[in-house]
């Protein structure tokens, strides 16, 4: 009797083992603000079983950050899913499976649905000293320091609205004895408007990435002067009065003449006696 009770309890043991489906999720402990965050799924449920794959920032609350559908394939072969990390704030995080319904009761006891992965913020690692925004001529010079980055060098890589236009390309430190801050500098040249990433990454790894701001050139617009269309008045044709011709004296005939002194010396005899 004990014998039948033994063979029945691992019959079922056998019979609770095989409906029982394994899920793992695996992520890295660490990585890098503004790296992808790229976590593994591996499990036997059956082909087109889907479910979710939750990325949360931990705190006195959870503050969902993104979410993705995972669907179980034919060959129940391993999935991955990237988690955008770009301007998160470093600290810790939570990625769990969500919305498994009734195979949640059903997970083997070795499944792993919960992953606290920590983002690493080395942003603060970087000073630069060249403006942020460069006129077009200028641009673009990345000048500034990495905290420890000693002699070891940086690498540079600069990605502007056309892609990448520089790099990656390590560039040479010069350290600062009194902090051990590694100085670079560097000149690449731009032909384009936009916003530039420039992405360093030091011995350690992924530090950052800074964005320059490089304006479009002013345009002078030519100032243009009025052209002002003369008025011109027509006004009636003046008329001017006719001068008629002064007449000319007629000259006095001889006879005329001599009859005139004629009367002149009469006169002056008839006078002459009177007196």
């Amino acid at each position: 009797m004990k014998r039948i009770i033994l063979i029945a309890l691992c019959l079922m043991c056998i019979a609770g083992t095989a409906s029982a489906y394994q899920l793992y999720l695996s992520c890295p402990e660490s990585v890098q603000v503004g790296l992808v965050l790229q976590c593994s799924i591996d499990s036997n449920f059956p082909a087109g079983t889907t479910f979710d794959v939750a990325l949360y920032q931990s705190g006195y609350t959870a503050t969902a950050i993104s979410r993705q559908s995972v669907t179980i394939q034919d060959n129940q072969a391993t999935q991955y899913k990237l988690f955008d990390t770009q301007g998160l704030p470093g600290g810790q995080y939570k990625v769990e499976i969500q919305s498994l319904g009734s195979y949640e009761s059903r997970l083997s006891s070795d499944s792993t649905t919960l992953q606290l992965p920590k983002l690493l913020d080395r942003s603060g690692d970087i000073t630069i000293t060249s403006p942020m925004t460069q006129s077009i001529d200028e641009a673009l010079r990345i000048e500034g320091s990495i905290v420890k980055a000693g002699n070891d060098g940086v690498e540079i890589e600069v990605r502007g609205p056309d892609g990448v236009v520089f790099g990656p390309q390590w560039v040479g430190t010069k350290i600062i004895i009194q902090s051990g801050a590694g100085v670079f500098t560097q000149r690449v040249a731009v032909t384009s408007p936009g916003e530039y990433d420039v992405t360093f990454r030091d011995a350690k790894g992924y530090v950052g990435v800074v964005t320059f701001t490089v304006p479009a050139p002013r345009t002078t617009t030519p100032t243009t002067i009025p052209t002002t269309t003369p008025v011109i008045t027509t006004r009636p044709p003046t008329t001017v009065p006719t001068t008629l011709p002064t007449p000319t004296p007629s000259p006095l005939s001889p006879v005329a003449i001599v009859a005139a002194l004629g009367i002149v010396g009469i006169l002056s005899v008839v006078l002459a006696k009177k007196h």
